[in-house]
């Protein structure tokens, strides 16, 4: 069997337990930076699909933004085309899912989709020939909301499996690298807006702690010139992100479900930045695990009181999870079928209208 998948890094993490199980070979696309050197073992070929469009804080117009993607999408073909793919393999709500789905429909390539954002899906996935879901909630759920069809529960998030078999850096190698005894980790990812970031920087200054700033989805000089205290440092390039939070005396995080899973996992005392999702499946986990959603004006008040995440159950059902995909895909030929279609999309296109 022959399998693609597309990959930004949370869900990089959410293949390898799964990938780990199958004989497959395995063709990465990405748009991502970081996830050639997490999947490169495990694929025979990695191929770059143009970039995310998150980077920064600059306005894209619409018809430069379709004008992108449809470049991306003609890349993901041509990445795709004459390998004899037997499925596709996605997760996530970022534009490598469409762009993958999209040119997979093109090669009548079939589609097994992950789904864990459940409240902001990516409208593609409609298209996808078999959608998987944590639970028997979120699956009543986006039956009733989005009409999806053929919909299966897993029991939990694969990449909790992958992330309890980490090998971390050692802790105090860490803190001498970065010449710090105690610090916190700040991580602007995809549950925040580049207007965001000086209000959340301007709360966090206001701890007077040493904080390390991961910018991820954005500009580093950026993110830097909204920084006035000298106790927080912006990094540059690629950061190993759970041997640097395992080391860290806690992290605070505008992000999605890929951080909460790790902060979970790992046990690290967190607060999550309520950021434009408001409703997402990231924080119904960051509430079951314990980890305080903050507005920005009080996330130094919840910085002070935050406590280690209860994310013991999460690894149990990450395992459960990844074996009950390999299942899915071992016997895709039957469960294989069809989602919403149209009717979906515009469905799903409706409920992401009150994020643009």
């Amino acid at each position: 069997m022959k399998i693609a998948v597309t990959a930004e890094m949370a869900p990089a993490k959410a293949f390898i337990p799964i990938i780990k199980q199958l004989d497959a070979e395995i063709i990465c696309l990405t748009h991502s930076h970081g996830v050639e050197e997490l999947m490169g073992r495990y694929c025979s070929e990695v191929h770059s699909i143009g970039k995310s469009r998150g980077q920064g804080a600059q306005k894209r117009s619409n018809a430069k933004i379709a004008s992108l993607v449809f470049k991306d999408i003609w890349s993901t073909v041509k990445s795709l085309r004459g390998k004899n793919v037997d499925m596709l393999l996605t997760c996530g709500n970022a534009g490598d899912v469409r762009k993958g789905i999209a040119a997979s429909k093109l090669l009548r390539i079939p589609t097994l989709h992950i789904e864990q954002d459940i409240y902001n899906p990516i409208e593609m996935i409609a298209f996808s020939n078999l959608i998987t879901v944590p639970s028997d909630d979120y699956k009543n759920l986006v039956v009733e909301k989005y009409g999806f069809k053929n919909v299966r529960v897993i029991e939990g998030y694969p990449m909790a499996s992958y992330v309890s078999e980490l090998k971390l850096d050692d802790v105090n190698e860490v803190k001498t690298r970065y010449g710090l005894d105690e610090f916190l980790v700040l991580v602007f990812g995809g549950d925040v807006k580049g207007e965001d970031i000086p209000g959340i920087i301007k709360d966090v200054e206001t701890l007077e702690r040493d904080v390390l700033v991961v910018p991820f989805r954005f500009d580093a000089d950026y993110v830097r010139s909204c920084v006035v205290s000298p106790n927080l440092r912006v990094l540059d390039g690629y950061v190993d992100l759970p041997g640097f939070m395992k080391a860290s005396s806690g992290i605070i995080y505008a992000a999605g479900m890929g951080l909460t899973i790790e902060a979970g996992v790992l046990k690290v005392p967190a607060v999550k930045v309520a950021g434009f999702h408001r409703k997402h499946a990231s924080v119904d986990l960051a509430q079951e695990l314990g980890i305080e959603i903050a507005e920005v004006g009080k996330i130094a008040n919840a910085v002070n009181s935050m406590k280690v995440p209860r994310g013991d159950w999460l690894i149990e059902g990450g395992k459960k999870a990844a074996s009950n995909v390999v299942e899915l895909i071992n016997n895709f030929e039957t469960e294989k079928g069809h989602n919403g279609g149209y009717s979906s999309m515009r469905r799903i296109w409706a409920a992401r209208s009150e994020f643009r």
